[in-house]
């Protein structure tokens, strides 16, 4: 018995190996393109099921406008199953689009801070392209600064804009 756990690493590694195991499938959940790659092949299937069912009730509405056959076989629906080819393709443009707004603001946040501050959680390693708490300091106030600019401005557009509204008073 011990000399099995000692080959397949002991409960505790076999405990360890699941607990990543299901961290990484959670992470992946969450990630747009994973699941964009995890729904392409019930999109397919979904789109096979569609086209079979579409057949299968053009074949069948032949029939009976040839007066061959009478109505009594029962067919699937054919609105279901494009209900749920058009649900799959919702869900694969949100997470095209959320693909999209991860990008869009991981490329804004390297050009609006595009150097690390070293953390303190580990010394011991050196990041060649880190900047100094001064320089983080400095670009932190400069955003700063540059938000509240927007803020005034936005103010007093909406001062503008209130004032405009208002009837003129007469003296």
């Amino acid at each position: 018995m011990a000399a099995q756990q000692q080959q397949s690493g002991g409960p505790g590694l076999q405990q360890q190996q699941a607990a990543a195991l299901q961290q990484l499938n959670q992470q992946q959940d969450f990630d747009p393109v994973h699941r964009f790659k995890m729904l392409i092949p019930q999109l397919k299937e979904s789109l096979q099921n569609l086209m079979k069912i579409a057949s299968l009730n053009l074949a069948h509405n032949t029939t009976i406008d040839n007066g061959v056959k009478s109505s009594d076989a029962a067919v699937q629906r054919f609105d279901k199953s494009l209900e749920e080819f058009y649900a799959l393709c919702d869900q694969l443009e949100l997470c095209l689009r959320l693909a999209y707004e991860c990008l869009s603001q991981s490329i804004d946040s390297a050009k609006h801070s595009p150097n690390l501050v070293p953390t303190a959680t580990k010394p011991d390693t050196v990041q060649t392209e880190s900047m100094s708490y001064a320089q983080y300091l400095g670009m932190i106030k400069s955003q700063i600064s540059c938000a509240k600019d927007i803020h005034n401005a936005l103010l007093e557009c909406s001062k503008k804009i209130a004032g405009k509204g208002q009837p003129p008073v007469i003296m």
